[in-house]
């Protein structure tokens, strides 16, 4: 099972009980909460928040040392697009922008929106999500994809609540995701 497959498998059943209890969705004062754009000099950050994240679903990591040479390749190439939010960083969504072969437009894909555990309920997954949302029309993108749980009752609540479906147009079909370990 690849590391991609058992820590997205093992954060469905995680999530399933921490959303469950309503923890990552409690309603808090507005307030402003940093989000910049990673550059090459925050991979290490971004290795660790990673990290943290397969390590917390207790899912296969190649360590904080692989994951920033990674980082490090990617975002010199401009293949991904990071955002930190908070004062540690204390999460990051990470953005694949892609050509689109339906328009002249790119399309993006949001890999991984992770927040810190001590640190959900506090807004921060909207200020990295909205501020996703807000690059993404910045360049130009045509749409953004992501993927979920469908026990990820906090992230779908998320989603929904900034405008994203998973029906095929309006009233249609749930749309799905699958993949192939390869």
């Amino acid at each position: 099972m690849s590391i991609r497959t058992h820590r997205a498998r093992a954060a469905t059943q995680a999530q399933a009980s921490r959303t469950l209890s309503g923890s990552e969705t409690s309603v808090m004062e507005k307030r402003e909460i940093p989000v910049r754009e990673a550059t090459v000099e925050d991979a290490p950050l971004i290795a660790r928040l990673l990290h943290d994240f397969n390590t917390e679903f207790e899912a296969e990591t190649p360590g904080v040392a692989e994951l920033t040479r990674h980082a490090t390749r990617m975002l010199e190439q401009g293949a991904m697009t990071v955002l930190l939010g908070g004062q540690g960083p204390d999460g990051l969504a990470l953005l694949r922008f892609r050509p689109s072969v339906w328009t002249e437009k790119q399309e993006v894909y949001l890999q991984e929106l992770y927040v810190a555990p001590p640190l959900r309920g506090r807004g921060i997954g909207q200020a990295l999500l909205e501020a996703a949302i807000a690059i993404s029309r910045e360049r130009g993108a045509a749409w953004i994809e992501l993927s979920t749980a469908v026990t990820d009752h906090a992230a779908r609540a998320l989603y929904a609540k900034l405008g994203f479906t998973n029906e095929e147009g309006p009233g249609g079909p749930a749309m799905l995701y699958y993949e192939l370990e390869l």
